[in-house]
């Protein structure tokens, strides 16, 4: 069964970190690009940041300078370092795997038609 679980959200303040990991089972983890989108309350789901099967990242406007992103094959994971987090960061996080395109790279507005898996989703809620 082909699965990705992500873990780590939860409640910051603003100006705080928060780490997302999404691990991923039941296929070859290293042949996909690995995607992390969001949707806030009343929004549509928005692609944050991704990972290609290669060493290809890419991030949304709103999330350069402040989040990182980071694989680790050995343990089938990726990792989403979200540092000086904003209230308007608050939604659920989803990772997402596709072979869509170039191994190279990634692309963070991926068509969602090309997710091949999808995680269950973390909430992170950034108040005060």
């Amino acid at each position: 069964q082909l699965q990705l679980v992500e873990s780590g959200g939860g409640w910051v303040q603003p100006g705080g970190s928060l780490r997302l990991s999404c691990v991923g089972s039941g296929f070859t983890f290293d042949d996909y690009k690995i995607h992390w989108f969001r949707q806030a309350p009343g929004k549509e789901r928005e692609g944050v940041s991704c990972h290609s099967a290669s060493v290809g990242t890419d991030y949304a406007n709103s999330a350069k300078g402040r989040f990182f992103i980071s694989r680790d094959n050995a343990k089938n994971t990726v990792y989403l370092q979200m540092n000086s987090l904003e209230p308007q960061d608050t939604a659920v996080y989803y990772c997402a795997a596709s072979r869509y395109g170039s191994s190279w790279y990634c692309l963070t507005d991926l068509d969602e038609a090309h997710v091949e898996v999808w995680g269950q989703g973390t909430p992170v809620s950034v108040s005060l």
